[in-house]
C-alpha cells in the first residue's frame, strides 16, 4: 500500500490523502483506482467528470456535502454514491473531523 498526499485533486481546496490499498499489477486493467480517501476539515475534491468509467465511494467516517453531477447532498458514515460514465461529481468535506472514504473506478 502507498498513501499520497495530492495538492487541489481535481481542483478542489487543500490536499487529499490518497492511501491505494491494489496497485495497477493487482487491478489487473479492470479498474483504475481502489483507495482509502481523506479529506481533511476545509479540504474538498474538486467536481470532475468520468469518461470510460464509473466511481463508487462508501463513506466510513466523517460528513460532507457531495455534487452529484451538480446536485448537491449531504453524505455520512454509510452513505454510497455511484458515479456512472459520462456523469460528474465532487466531494467537501464539511464536518470538524476526517472524511474517510472509499473510492473504486472501474474501467468501462
Amino acid at each position: 500500500m502507498t498513501t499520497e498526499r495530492v495538492e487541489h485533486m481535481a481542483g478542489g481546496q487543500g490536499h487529499t490523502l490518497v492511501k491505494r490499498l491494489l496497485d495497477e499489477k493487482q487491478l489487473n486493467g479492470k479498474c483504475k483506482l481502489y483507495a482509502q480517501v481523506t479529506l481533511e476539515p476545509g479540504c474538498s475534491l474538486g467536481y470532475h467528470e468520468h469518461h470510460n468509467e464509473s466511481e463508487t465511494y462508501y463513506i466510513l467516517s466523517g460528513k460532507g456535502i457531495y455534487s452529484d453531477n451538480g446536485t448537491l447532498r449531504m453524505v455520512q458514515a454509510g452513505d454510497v454514491t455511484f458515479t456512472p460514465d459520462g456523469k460528474g461529481h465532487g466531494l467537501t468535506n464539511s464536518g470538524d473531523e476526517d472524511l474517510v472514504f472509499m473510492a473504486l473506478i472501474i474501467l468501462d
